[in-house]
């Protein structure tokens, strides 16, 4: 087989500037709609890594660029340089366009083992033609991916996701593949059956190969004989010029959760080993730093001394000297140093991790060490070479371990175990048997008392997703402590290029409802240090609660309980928030906003979590989300609400990241599930008498429906999607009351509404707060229609005017709830109409804090952030509630929406 390698060199010289290439994912892509050829004048995006300065360890990055309509060509090429003029090789595709062809978002990977310094800026520039991937060869039997510095061959089908690694001649790996195990049988058993299943890979595919990148994808499940489980996706990422592969995981649980426990996930690989056993090194890195560091066969603590010079290289990683120049009372005897062979790294706790080894299996397990967080990774080699491993999030996606077997032996197995076999297995069950709840009043009485919406058959992980990512580094020797502790943090952190907020919010990136924070004026200042503190107590409070864990890790909970100080996660639909009242947005538009790393970071796990446990991906369910619970698949509303693509295209556009995208088409068709799983059944709502038609919500479904359909076609340029969604917003535009008409029926398949009767009425306080707000902002400018935009702009002005909204419909209104979060609808309505008087008002809804904070311009109050287990119930509200992530979402959005018109009509009050 023909191997081709390239090097950073190569593609300095050969491939500084690039054309836009289109993922393989993405057949519309590859012959996309253009705007004009030329690219004339754009002012250069100024780009920054996420966490502030140049990354210690570097091993490759992705990142997305916004652009404003009309300015960059649809097959531009780019250029990356930093403040000293030097130029950096780039692979470049375009993730979304705009209405004209232009480009909206590109995307950007960049190899090599050296990251670019500050000062770097990212701009257009006539494309260069030609093949410019250099790095992938294919043959009968797979691929081979060649980096330069490590050489992957992956077959094309059997159990091995790699077969092999090579660095130069030495084979560093081989048999990469998944590991499951399952426990079967009643909890109380005396005995309890364990069946290990392993990968068989379905499909593979290369999503991507270019001058800095290669993309593979399998598709797979775990298989013993007779019986198959877990789906699973795996995607390998390899860089030029570097020795790391990244690994995305995903699995798709499909267990019977009353019969069935999963006891072990995880990632195997084994390890040529050769040489003295005193010579190969076991490394573990704990999260503050440390390094667990010892040898096979440990020299130092003997009865006999085998000299200094051997005790040193060995503790610092190094070759020793020839067994010959130990002195002889230690050489002759080395046969009777136990050789521990196994280790295991567990971290079965947030705050606690144990590492034990044994010499060989069938022999007891000693202790060597305890500490609270491991980062996740290790070592396991020679001074000739080894491979370093690790898991992102390890302790937060607690139980996990690493283990180590056979290292006193020619072949070594490690295994990344992303869910512990030595912990308890995965409990899935429902939380209750469902107290009675048979029928739909008994249900409604339930959710009236727990706020938990009940069904039998709904309570059901079968369907949900979980996605990780792991790192595997072949090192050409051992490392020293610092060197591994720099790559941990990389691995832990992987280092992102993003763009300043002030080039995000030149090309309108997600809309005109966010401005950069400046702070230059008191009511800026106010308002942001407001928005820091409550995203401040919110990181608080996930580290104060431990809201981590596998399953939990990314999200928050919905409402605090003053009574016994604790959130109510045992309390129904008052435990994990699930997205409600668009947690999601708040954090998104708020790293927007300040440009904050630890803001993106929580922003990211969230995106991560709700995207993936929070939704089914396959099943009855598909691809709907769940509703609130004690369980996050628990409560029987399934919904397009928490499933919406509002909430993840942001990590999409920011990183490029193909799982997302993976969930954003999963949306596309997301419509139909409800014409057999109606979200209001138990509230009168009945199917269409059409089984191909669907009644449809305008607010918390087809705020949903629009985000899916409205990326589909700036991702893939399909005409269809945009014809889909004109016809939904002009024929939503045309109802009676328009957005206040509530519903109506919808065909999924021209995206038209039937018109409801003239009579009917809706308005929800939901209908705005789940995207719908943020995607209609960007639709009045993508999508212009007189209609759509009369339609969405009296929806706007109305719904905190009771008196104009009552005349609208013709019929006597209240004051409708969670005022203070509908304030940027007023305020988007005013400055859309370039409306004083409307401005003012939406300052005035602000500030009175009605179905939300009483904290806003005038009289913020910065609390002082109490200590650990002391109540929150400091925090006001209007009516007197607890502490609620679903006001503090809508209070942060709107206070971000608000900054933006600041400038343009500041508050008289």
């Amino acid at each position: 087989m023909r191997h081709f390698s390239f090097s950073r060199r190569r593609f300095l010289r050969d491939g500084t500037l690039l054309a836009l290439s289109a993922p393989l994912w993405s057949p519309v892509l590859a012959q996309p709609f253009r705007g004009d050829s030329a690219t004339h004048d754009v002012t250069p995006v100024s780009l920054r890594w996420l966490d502030g300065e140049t990354p210690a360890a570097f091993a490759g990055v992705t990142w997305g660029v916004p652009w404003p309509q009309g300015q960059v060509a649809g097959d531009s090429g780019f250029q990356l340089r930093d403040a000293q003029q030097r130029d950096y090789p780039l692979q470049s595709w375009a993730l979304a366009r705009w209405p004209d062809g232009s480009l909206k978002w590109s995307a950007h990977a960049l190899g090599g083992e050296q990251p670019p310094g500050i000062g770097l800026a990212l701009r257009p520039v006539p494309a260069i033609t030609g093949d410019l991937s250099h790095g992938v060869s294919e043959n009968d039997n797979g691929w081979t991916v060649d980096t330069g510095r490590i050489r992957c061959r992956i077959a094309r089908s059997g159990s091995h996701l790699i077969d092999e690694v090579w660095q130069g001649e030495r084979l560093a790996l081989t048999r990469a593949r998944l590991v499951l195990r399952v426990q079967q049988g009643d909890e109380y058993a005396e005995t309890l059956a364990r069946h290990t299943y392993q990968s068989q890979i379905d499909r593979v595919e290369v999503e991507q190969k270019g001058s800095q990148r290669t993309v593979i994808a399998l598709w797979g499940h775990h298989q013993q004989p007779g019986e198959s489980r877990i789906p699973f996706v795996i995607r390998l990422y390899a860089y030029a010029d570097s020795a790391s592969l990244r690994v995305v995981h995903t699995l798709i649980y499909d267990l019977d959760e009353t019969r069935q426990q999963l006891a072990g996930i995880g990632l195997a690989f084994d390890v040529p080993l050769a040489g003295e056993l005193h010579d190969r090194h076991v490394r573990f890195v704990s999260a503050d730093g440390g390094v667990f560091a010892e040898a096979v066969r440990g020299l130092s603590g003997l009865r006999r001394d085998p000299g200094a010079g051997a005790i040193a290289a060995q503790l610092s990683g190094k070759a020793t000297p020839p067994v010959a120049a130990f002195s002889p009372e230690v050489g002759k005897r080395l046969a009777y140093i136990p050789a521990f062979g196994s280790y295991r790294l567990t971290q079965h706790h947030p705050d606690g991790f144990q590492i034990h080894k044994r010499t060989s299996a069938g022999q007891g397990w000693v202790l060597a060490a305890t500490g609270g967080r491991a980062a996740g990774v290790g070592y396991l080699g020679t001074p000739q070479g080894g491979v370093a491993f690790g898991v992102r999030h390890f302790w937060q996606s607690y139980p996990a371990s690493l283990s180590l077997e056979d290292a006193h032996r020619h072949s070594a197995t490690v295994t990344m175990w992303l869910w512990s076999p030595w912990a308890e297995p995965m409990e899935m069950r429902g939380y209750h048997d469902g107290l009675g709840q048979e029928n739909t009043a008994e249900q409604l009485e339930g959710l009236a008392i727990t706020y938990e919406d009940y069904e039998p058959g709904f309570s059901t992980p079968q369907g949900i997703a979980r996605t990780s990512e792991l790192f595997i580094d072949v090192l050409p020797a051992t490392p020293d402590n610092a060197q591994l502790v720099r790559l941990a943090q990389r691995m832990q952190q992987p280092p992102l290029l993003v763009a300043q907020p002030e080039d995000l919010a030149r090309a309108r990136a997600f809309g005109p409802l966010w401005s950069p924070a400046r702070g230059d004026s008191p009511q800026r200042k106010q308002l942001e240090g407001q928005l820091a503190w409550y995203f401040e107590r919110y990181q608080q409070e996930v580290e104060q609660r431990k809201w981590y864990g596998f399953w939990d890790f990314g999200d928050v909970m919905h409402t605090y309980d003053s009574d016994r100080h604790v959130w109510r996660y045992d309390v129904g639909g008052y435990a994990w928030d699930n997205s409600e009242l668009s947690t999601d947005l708040w954090l998104w538009y708020y790293f927007l906003h300040s440009g904050r790393a630890d803001v993106f970071r929580m922003a990211e796990a969230m995106t991560r979590h709700t995207g993936e446990v929070d939704v089914y991906h396959q099943g009855r369910f598909s691809p709907l989300g769940s509703r609130h619970n004690v369980r996050h698949w628990g409560d029987s509303a399934k919904q397009l609400r928490i499933s919406t693509v509002a909430n993840r295209r942001f990590l999409y556009y920011l990183t490029a990241d193909e799982r997302i995208g993976e969930l954003l088409d999963e949306q596309v068709e997301g419509a139909r599930a409800l014409a057999t799983v109606l979200p209001g059944r138990k509230i009168g709502q009945v199917a269409p008498t059409d089984p191909h038609w669907v009644n449809l919500a305008f607010g918390t479904d087809w705020g949903a429906v629009a985000a899916a359909w409205l990326t589909a076609w700036e991702r893939h340029g399909d005409p269809a999607q945009r014809e889909r969604l004109l016809n939904s917003m002009q024929t939503l535009a045309r109802q009676p009351h328009g957005f206040f008409t509530g519903s109506a029926d919808f065909d999924p398949r021209s995206g038209r509404f039937q018109p409801a009767p003239a009579e009917q009425i809706g308005i929800s306080h939901l209908s705005a707060v789940f995207g719908l707000t943020e995607v209609c902002s960007e639709l009045l400018d993508l999508l212009p229609d007189p209609d759509f935009t009369r339609a969405w702009l009296d929806y706007c002005r109305l719904y905190n005017d009771p008196a104009a909204l009552s005349a609208f419909i013709g019929q006597r209104v209240k004051k409708n709830n969670l005022a203070q979060g509908h304030a940027r609808l007023t305020a988007f309505a005013a400055r859309r109409l370039n409306d004083t008087p409307l401005a003012q008002r939406a300052w005035r809804e602000f500030s009175g804090g009605g179905g939300g904070m009483v904290a806003a311009v005038g009289h913020l109050r910065h609390l002082t952030p109490p200590d650990v287990m002391a109540p929150l119930d400091e925090v006001a509200f209007d009516d007197g509630a607890p502490l609620s992530t679903n006001a503090v979402a809508q209070w942060g959005l709107a206070a971000i929406a608000l900054l933006a018109l600041l400038d343009e009509i500041p508050p008289s009050l």
